[in-house]
């Protein structure tokens, strides 16, 4: 059943420190926002319980994150929409039959993206926010992508420093902080001072900047890479073995890449990642296959250690760009490692 705007209570999926960004925007038009709790062994648990066996993995987690906010409260799911040879297309028609089916009355968004053209993006926040103005939807949008911004900013510097940190910890410790600055920064301004006080206080702990550090690049699924209960906080752990870690993808990168058409120069695009991924894949396999493919090349250009690749069980895509690895990895003279996580997973077999 449609919600009025006053009526809504509106949730969405975690990925990440995505929820940061769009709690900041949605609240920014007069919606109230229930984010769901944080992932857990229990959101797992309630998305392994209503979700088809053969499922991918964040399609199990993102139905235990709408449960929970059920719990809360939450009465609108806003659903990214996708298209293509990936199951990710098919998300938001499943769990809206599944959640039926336990009776649930709510009310599901699916925000398409629509590659380029913002204004289909703008048009579908509008509709959900009901009478706002066009430019407090501009700024609601200015100030979500300001803190998408500002958060990849900080994780790339977290991945620099957790393996030279001196005391195993302070890193983690000021990087929590600095996520909770940024998610009350209300402004601008705030953000600004909220990453540049950040980056100040990492930078101020006791880091040996002469340790030799490997540098792996991480590709694969943008879920898996950006979500750190799916791969089991990978990067955290190899940070703390002595790793710099850098995704092949990051949100900046992708919102720019479909939803302002790489129009902003200043955030890399995954683009380049095709134009290198050509002599091995020359056409498109959906999700993010091609760009594992150029990513491992771009690492290898750039002198990496190596590459890990990863995403959910079954990923169709990530299968065909893992059949394509060895060679990648044997001509560009880069060594490769692929992982795979389902609910089986644990940090122990890591």
């Amino acid at each position: 059943m449609k919600k009025t705007v006053k009526q809504r209570r509106v949730t969405f999926p975690h990925m990440g420190n995505l929820s940061i960004a769009i709690k900041a925007m949605l609240e920014a038009v007069g919606l109230e926002v229930i984010v769901p709790p944080p992932i857990t062994k229990r959101t797992l648990n309630l998305g392994i319980q209503h979700s088809p066996e053969c499922a991918c993995l964040p399609l199990k987690i993102n139905m235990g994150n709408f449960l929970e906010a059920f719990e809360l409260g939450a009465n609108t799911i806003i659903m990214a929409g996708g298209w293509g040879p990936c199951r990710f297309g098919y998300y938001a028609q499943v769990q809206r039959e599944i959640l039926r089916n336990l009776g649930y009355d709510f009310e599901l968004v699916v925000l398409e993206t629509p590659d380029s053209r913002l204004s289909d993006l703008l048009s579908q926040v509008k509709d959900l926010a009901g009478g706002c103005s066009w430019w407090q939807i501009v700024q609601a949008v200015r100030l979500g992508w300001e803190k998408v911004k500002a958060l990849d900013a900080l994780e790339m510097l977290v991945q620099k420093l957790r393996p030279r940190e001196v005391n195993a910890g302070q890193v983690e410790a000021v990087y929590r902080q600095v996520l909770q600055d940024i998610e009350r920064a209300s402004n601008h301004s705030q953000i600004r001072e909220a990453l540049t006080e950040g980056k100040k206080q990492l930078l101020d702990l006791n880091l040996d900047w002469q340790k030799p550090v490997l540098r792996i690049g991480l590709l694969g699924e943008i879920y898996t890479v950006l979500e750190p209960f799916t791969n089991l906080h990978i990067e955290r752990h190899l940070g703390r073995l002595g790793v710099e870690v850098t995704r092949s993808i990051y949100l900046s990168q992708w919102v720019n890449d479909h939803l302002f058409g790489g129009l902003l120069f200043r955030i890399p695009s995954t683009k380049k990642y095709w134009k290198l991924s050509v002599p091995y894949i020359n056409y498109w396999v959906g999700g993010h296959g091609r760009e594992t493919i150029g990513g491992a090349v771009y690492f290898a250009q750039q002198g990496y250690d190596g590459v890990i690749q990863i995403g959910p069980l079954t990923c169709m895509p990530e299968i065909v760009a893992q059949s394509v690895l060895p060679q990648v990895s044997n001509e560009q003279r880069i060594p490769a490692l692929t992982l795979y996580f389902d609910e089986h997973s644990g940090e122990a077999g890591l």
